[in-house]
């Protein structure tokens, strides 16, 4: 085993220095994760997280089942896209309780947790789904366990996946409720993470342009709002970005009729949003 992680981390290195290419390293990372890090394992990985984020950081769930069902089906074709390129995952999506926060991430195994802030700051389903849609991304990359890998070391992330190492989840859940410092991802990961979230968003039937309105959203509105930082300092956007997910969404002829409110003013009103 300590063979092959010297041989896939020298691949690594020697990519990024003699081709200096984002994509050709991620590759290499990915490389890494899923050669050491099982699905099996970050199933166990992502359960430990989420029991630390209800014991130790006290995260508190929506209980409205009409909220909670109207997240998952939104989120279901979506998965079923996203099962295509990796179908060894078990999903699951959580809702947060918290107005104020306007946030969602991912964590390894597959686990998915979205704000009851950010379905507020959603004008369209579309908006949300394709949040939900790149946050799925970042799971299919395996960019929440090459993070790991890289800023905890393979060892600990392995015996934290193994249950023995309960400080390094704790670690982990300190910081993703914290901002996802712990989990923030490169410019390449989440150039990677748009492009499955605009791919996966249109194959459901959503508009793939619901992302870069999202986005337009939360620049526009940051400096009023402060709980718009969270999503922006764990996912930060620039021009460049949005023209890329435009070329990606043109060069693939993607679409989707789905750029509607749908059922969400409904779902905010119950959350006490307008």
């Amino acid at each position: 085993m300590q063979r092959i992680l010297s041989m896939l981390l020298g691949l690594t290195l020697a990519m990024g220095v003699t081709t200096g290419c984002a994509k050709q390293r991620i590759s290499a990372e990915k490389a890494i994760a899923a050669t050491l890090i099982s699905d099996e394992q970050e199933e166990d990985l992502g359960k430990q997280v989420k029991q630390e984020l209800e014991t130790k950081e006290k995260v508190k769930y929506v209980q409205d089942a009409t909220v909670v069902e109207y997240v998952r089906a939104l989120s279901a074709p979506i998965i079923r896209q996203a099962t295509k390129d990796r179908p060894g995952v078990k999903w699951k999506i959580n809702v947060i309780d918290d107005p104020k926060t306007v946030n969602a991430f991912a964590t390894p195994g597959g686990y998915l947790y979205v704000y009851t802030g950010l379905i507020l700051a959603a004008d369209t389903e579309a908006e949300l789904a394709g949040v939900m849609a790149h946050e799925a991304g970042h799971v299919v990359g395996r960019h929440s366990a090459r993070a790991m890998v890289n800023q905890l070391g393979l060892q600990a992330v392995t015996q934290a996946a193994l249950g023995k190492n309960p400080g390094t989840v704790a670690t982990i859940a300190t910081q993703l409720v914290g901002g996802g410092a712990m989990l923030a991802h490169g410019r390449g990961e989440e150039i990677e993470a748009d492009e499955f979230g605009a791919r996966y968003a249109s194959g459901a039937g959503y508009d793939p342009r619901g992302l870069i309105t999202f986005f337009q959203k939360l620049q526009k509105e940051q400096g009023d709002t402060p709980g718009f930082m969270k999503w922006l300092s764990t996912h930060p956007t620039n021009r460049d970005r949005i023209t890329h997910i435009q070329k990606i969404i043109s060069q693939n002829n993607l679409r989707g009729s789905n750029n509607s409110p749908g059922g969400l003013p409904a779902i905010k009103q119950k959350l006490g949003g307008k």
